[in-house]
This record gives structure tokens, sequence and C-alpha cells, in this order.
């Protein structure tokens, strides 16, 4: 049997070490781009929580952040105003808590936006300037008693 026949007649081990190879390859470089993800996101929420600490805030679980957050800043990232409005409106409850005409606003704590720009400054410093546009028109104060 001469070598070329052999070859020939062995052709799909060829083939199918190839395909092997090419799926293999495909593969690493998918879980490296997953690897290299991971420890982009928990590079920020380290970052977010050691800025936070720092600023004297708990720290938060950084599974969670990294959840959220991902590597991008998710949806604090893409509109900062809308998100200071909703956090402000909706989860602070920044009025005197009455229905109808009753309701008005009330001057809400400096620390309680404080937060979102340290959000800002870790995974969106581009955004930074326009979040502070959008609080210039916020009337903050320490209204909040501390220990």
């Amino acid at each position: 049997m001469s070598p070329t026949q052999f070859a020939a007649q062995h052709k799909w081990i060829y083939i199918g070490a190839i395909v092997v190879l090419v799926g293999l390859v495909v593969v690493g470089l998918v879980q490296y781009s997953a690897v290299r993800k991971n420890n982009q996101t928990a590079a920020k929420a380290d970052e977010l929580s050691a800025k936070l600490v720092a600023a004297g805030y708990p720290a938060p679980d950084t599974d969670i952040t990294e959840s959220i957050l991902g590597t991008d800043g998710g949806p604090v990232c893409e509109d900062p105003g809308a998100a200071l409005n909703n956090a402000l409106w909706k989860v602070q409850q920044l009025s005197n808590g009455a229905t109808g005409p009753g309701m008005r606003p009330v001057i809400a704590d400096s620390k309680a936006v404080e937060i979102e720009r340290i959000v800002l400054e870790v995974y969106c410093p581009d955004k930074v300037d326009d979040f502070d546009e959008d609080l210039d028109d916020l009337k903050t104060d320490d209204t909040v008693r501390r220990s």
C-alpha cells in the first residue's frame, strides 16, 4: 500500500480531526470571552464597593452588583437623569405622603443622590456632568439625622 493510497482511504480521519480542532478553538474563544467579561465585571463591582465604603456607606453584595450593573452600568448609565427621578419619587418617596392636591415635594437629603453619582463615576464617568446638571435642578440639604 502506497502512502497516497493510505491517505486517500483515511481521508475521513483527517477531516474529523480538523473539525474537532476547529470546534475546540471556537469553544476556547467563547470561554475566554466569558471569563474576561466576568473579570471586568468583578473588577468594576469591587471598585464600586471600595468607593462606597470610602464614602461611608455599607459595601453592597458584589454578586448582585455584577448581575445588575455588568460592565457598562446597565440602566443607571442609560439615562442618569431618569434613574435619579425614578429613585427620588418612587423608591425614596420624596414627597409629603399626601395624594392629590395636597401632595408636594420635600427637600431631598444630599446623601440620597450621592450613591448614584458614585456609580456613575465607576461605570460611566462621561455621564457625570449630565447627572450634575440634573442634580442642580433638585433642592437638597442635610435633612436626615445621623448619629
